[in-house]
């Protein structure tokens, strides 16, 4: 393909993370989370430094509680001493208060809108507290959407769509900007690449229509794991840097968390060879055709990715043929076909197997989510076409599992929730034995149609 436009990234103002700015003329910058229960110093300390030695600019931590917090600061502390600087991100989820305790130790505080606050007001309320604290202690906040876990009462207006998704940033953006804080960043995420892609075209065009420049944050939620969860995040991340938007940037995988950052940092590199531009679409076609001359296999996916994504998602063609040579060498037909599906299966054009909405784990998570999504993957793969939901715990569960058919959700330690749709149909069922009752659940869709609930 011929590429006429020239990169330009979107205009934004620039963000402090602890030593390490972000936005405006600031390079994009790569981050993570940490899977470690917070509570878990020493393990939470070994991996950030993983984290951190793998070449990430900022990491995140979940802090759900008043301990979570406190073990943050010993986090920090021991970072400190042994000679690490990276920034660390605080993950709170329904307690207000919470994120005001962590902002005093954070770099910056990440936020849900979805269960930040009940209601409009109280949103106001909280925010603004939590603003004059974040003042005070010089730390950053992001503003963190995500697709199945809207508030009610944006559910009630506008329904789980990409413009409710926007609406709900927006309605917290406003109170920054009438609180004069600029060290905000903002992410709308969702684990349908489609989806995702929409809502933050929506959210960079609604910002720019009422002169916001806050930086944004690129991830696929949920993304899963192996080919398709590099697919997922390489298409979705990938087309919008090509259009010239994000700041920084999160691939989310069911994997050690150290594995996301050479791919976050090699779309960041590539993304730019294919600058798109939604103003001058192409002419469509039956059939894109790319090819690569690469010396590593793992970047066709990149390359094509960020090359045919804002095609496939526009549907500006329908189907997609990639031939390489690596390093001198044909690439073979099987894994070509392979990397096609993948990418034709993130945008939703073509299903090939089935496809696993799973998190990418926290400090929160209930199981051992890479364990059971491979088990998960090994027992459903006749099943082309459904969509199986991993979730490590309620936060990242019922709710932003939107568009799964089936879920297997953490609910206690050593409990699992299955759900068909977005109802539980089988409830705390032993952990060794819930991958068997997934299967029986999708091979008697009729009874779990009928939303029968069995505890085990």
């Amino acid at each position: 393909m011929t590429h006429h436009h020239i990169y330009q990234r979107r205009t934004t103002h620039e963000v402090t993370i602890g030593g390490i700015p972000m936005g405006g003329t600031q390079p994009i910058r790569t981050q993570t989370m940490c899977n470690t229960p917070t509570q878990n110093i020493n393990a939470s300390v070994d991996q950030c430094k993983h984290i951190a030695d793998a070449g990430a600019d900022y990491v995140r931590l979940t802090t759900q509680g008043l301990r979570e917090v406190e073990a943050l600061s010993q986090i920090k502390y021991r970072l400190r001493r042994d000679g690490y600087t990276i920034p660390l991100i605080a993950d709170t989820h329904f307690l207000p208060k919470i994120a005001q305790q962590a902002a005093t130790v954070a770099d910056k505080i990440r936020i849900n809108p979805g269960n930040f606050a009940r209601s409009q007001a109280s949103a106001d309320e909280h925010l603004s507290t939590l603003l004059e604290i974040c003042r005070r202690h010089q730390t950053a906040l992001r503003i963190g959407v995500n697709h199945g876990s809207l508030a009610p009462r944006i559910l009630e207006r506008y329904g789980n769509t990409p413009i409710g998704m926007v609406e709900s940033a927006m309605e917290l953006l406003r109170i920054c900007q009438r609180e004069n804080f600029p060290q905000v960043v903002v992410s709308i995420k969702s684990s349908n690449v489609p989806t995702m892609i929409k809502a933050y075209r929506l959210l960079a065009k609604h910002m720019t229509q009422e002169t916001m420049t806050y930086p944004l944050h690129l991830g696929v939620t949920e993304a899963g794991n192996h080919i398709e969860g590099r697919a997922k995040s390489a298409l979705g991340i990938g087309s919008l840097l090509t259009e010239g938007l994000g700041d920084t940037i999160r691939v989310s995988l069911t994997e050690p968390p150290e594995n996301e950052i050479p791919i976050a940092q090699k779309l960041i590199h590539i993304a730019p060879l294919y600058p798109h531009s939604t103003l001058s679409p192409p002419k469509k076609t039956p059939l894109l055709t790319c090819h690569y001359k690469i010396n590593h296999l793992d970047d066709i996916l990149l390359h094509a990715a960020c090359e045919a994504g804002p095609l496939l998602i526009d549907q500006y063609a329908a189907d997609l043929k990639i031939t390489a040579t690596i390093a001198g060498k044909k690439l073979p037909d099987d894994q070509a076909k392979q990397i096609t599906n993948a990418l034709l299966q993130a945008a939703r054009l073509r299903f090939t197997q089935p496809e696993y909405i799973a998190c990418p784990g926290c400090g929160r998570t209930l199981f051992n989510l890479e364990k059971t999504l491979n088990a998960i993957r090994a027992a459903t793969t006749p099943y082309t076409g459904i969509r199986i939901a991993v979730m490590g715990c309620i936060v990242n569960g019922p709710g932003e599992m939107a568009d799964a058919d089936y879920g297997y959700i953490g609910a206690s330690p050593g409990k699992i929730t299955l759900y068909k749709g977005k109802t539980p149909v089988k409830q705390n069922i032993p952990e060794e034995h819930a991958v068997e009752e997934l299967l029986r659940l999708i091979r008697s869709p009729t009874a779990a149609t009928h939303g029968e609930m069995h505890n085990a």
